[in-house]
């Protein structure tokens, strides 16, 4: 039996969906004017790189150029952005790579961080008391690195040009020099604040503790040379010999758990992605450690049952089945998903199934808002500073790739003479046994910490196929947000019939079980519409954005179509 729809009068119903559809109408507006002003080439017949440094995309490009692979054009643009984009693109981080072959399997390139030797479930108390600082803002907050180790994995399986080859632009990047944006300019002044306790960062990232502008270059012979090594002696550059032996005195000298044994002991690792469906298309992303993946094609399963098209983009209706959706996705996501390698027996195949979304579906009310409480998962927090990037080649191989220092600048930690960020990866792990609580802070079993384990994530590389061909590459950065903004990007092409760049530009919302908050984009959305959604119950607050979805669609013609979100400056389209 089909749920109750929600019981407005229909008058104002009548009333609500013509102003719905003029502000719907406007809001297209001011996309096509963003749009603009992004300056987004003109769609490409071959190949095409969106990332958030104008940089790095056009390196990836002309690897694409040269006859390399996506997965060349990947490596390329990712340590480029390592260069270009400090504040989340990193060689002292680690994250997720979706490889979809035009012919062929896709893979899962897992290069999460692991939790070092010593690490334990109680590592944040002391004296049985929670420290945040502990948690996200010390050495001990730090993982071991695993986006060298990765990079270098994919590129063993699918990459055609040397090694060395994608690592040049970069070097030459950091050795000479590049002109800072007035979005790399923003970004060190923020950062810089929290730096200031670590003379190495305020040295490379500052000039004598004034913030750079824009306009200024910005040279960086520490991290040329980490580099150097790893174009040498492949990812052996970073885990073994110098570079290794830099991170671990900084380490030992500031009450850090990382180990040479560590290091070397790091492995990336190959998985199966998770494999949904959504309206005959097929939706292909990370699994875990990833909750990307999962927390995904569920929500997809349970908004299948609607017709999002018929009640329109940013309706009152669409928004509280997308609202729904998302928080029985994010309980289970607290409930379940960790390290399968430390979690036995998770419950993957149930929940993506298509029973499991017609099973929530039933439990959604349509005329009144849930109600989230860490007292119970069943129904009668994560830093925003993470970097995405998409890739397609000429022969429709096509790579989504998101990795992150945790936060804007990881743990604001550069190492002496190494010239690299490290991570604060380790405030992914639940703060400890039990400590779940209505503000958000989560303390189930699957996601606490113990040596070698990787934390829980939400980052969401993500690629759509059609009949099997590529459609879409997407994914974000935004913490736990990052699912949501994905999901969003594929309906909005989906459901809504938009190109790449209108699906970018779309408003978005967020809700994550806890806190029980609906979080929407300022000026996102029409006033009747959060008016409606506050008359259903749900608690809504404003934020200024949400989220840098990078997003590639193929198109009519099979042109490759670039979405680049100018919620974020400096990002750029290229394509040939």
């Amino acid at each position: 039996m089909a749920a109750p729809r929600a019981t407005v009068a229909t008058n104002e119903v009548d009333l609500i969906n013509f102003l719905h559809k003029l502000c719907v109408f406007a809001l297209l507006l001011g996309m096509m004017a963003a749009t603009f002003a992004a300056n987004v080439p003109s769609p490409a017949t071959h190949g095409m790189v969106v990332s958030q440094s104008d940089i790095a995309s056009h390196i990836g490009v002309d690897v694409l150029i040269e006859g390399g692979s996506a997965v060349d054009a990947a490596v390329a643009t990712a340590f480029a952005l390592a260069v270009t984009h400090p504040s989340a693109g990193n060689i002292g981080g680690g994250g997720f790579l979706i490889y979809r072959p035009a012919n062929g399997e896709p893979i899962a390139y897992d290069f999460r961080e692991v939790a070092p030797t010593g690490s334990h479930p109680e590592m944040w108390l002391v004296d049985g008391e929670y420290r945040f600082q502990r948690h996200h803002m010390s050495h001990m907050a730090v993982g071991v690195p695993g986006t060298v180790r990765g990079l270098h994995l994919a590129w063993q399986d699918a990459g055609k040009l040397p090694w060395k080859r994608l690592l040049e632009p970069a070097i030459e990047l950091a050795e000479e020099g590049f002109t800072i944006g007035h979005g790399l300019a923003r970004s060190l002044q923020r950062g810089l604040r929290r730096m200031r306790a670590y003379p190495a960062s305020v040295s490379q990232f500052s000039k004598n503790g004034e913030p750079y502008e824009a306009g200024e270059v910005l040279k960086q012979s520490d991290l040329a040379a980490s580099l150097i090594r790893i174009a040498e002696h492949g990812s052996d550059g970073f885990y073994k010999g110098r570079t290794a032996e830099l991170i671990v005195a900084e380490m030992q000298a500031n009450g850090g758990l990382i180990t040479m044994d560590d290091l070397a002991g790091y492995e990336a690792k190959k998985r199966s992605p998770i494999v949904g469906s959504y309206r005959g298309y097929k939706v292909i992303s990370m699994p875990p450690p990833s909750s990307g993946g999962i927390a995904l094609v569920e929500m997809l399963n349970i908004l299948e049952g609607y017709d999002l098209k018929e009640e329109g983009f940013g309706s009152a209706n669409t928004l509280h089945r997308m609202t729904e959706a998302m928080r029985r996705a994010y309980a289970d996501r607290a409930l379940y998903i960790g390290d399968p390698e430390f979690n036995e027996g998770l419950p993957v195949t149930e929940l993506i199934s298509k029973t499991y979304g017609n099973k929530l579906r039933a439990t959604i009310r349509l005329d009144a808002a849930s109600k989230s409480s860490p007292d119970t998962f069943t129904w009668p927090a994560e830093s925003a500073e993470t970097t995405h990037f998409s890739v397609i080649d000429a022969q429709r191989n096509a790579v989504a790739l998101t990795y992150t220092l945790e936060w804007g600048f990881g743990s604001g930690i550069v190492v002496p003479g190494a010239g690299f960020l490290l991570n604060n990866e380790m405030g992914d792990f639940n703060a400890g046994p039990g400590l779940t609580n209505p503000n958000g802070l989560i303390g189930t079993r699957a996601n606490l910490a113990e040596p070698g384990k990787r934390m829980l994530s939400s980052m969401s590389p993500t690629i759509v196929a059609k009949d099997g061909k590529v459609l879409m590459v997407t994914g974000s950065p935004g913490g736990r947000t990052i699912i949501n903004t994905v999901m969003q990007t594929i309906l909005n092409v989906v459901d809504h019939g938009m190109n790449a760049q209108a699906a970018v530009d779309a408003g978005r919302i967020h809700h994550q079980w806890l806190p029980d908050t609906l979080y929407y984009e300022k000026h996102g959305f029409s006033p009747d519409s959060l008016r409606l959604m506050r008359k259903l119950g749900h608690q809504l607050e404003e934020r200024q954005r949400q989220g840098a979805a990078e997003v590639i669609v193929v198109g009519e013609g099979n042109m490759l179509q670039g979405g680049l979100d100018g919620r974020v400056l400096d990002g750029g389209v290229a394509g040939y």
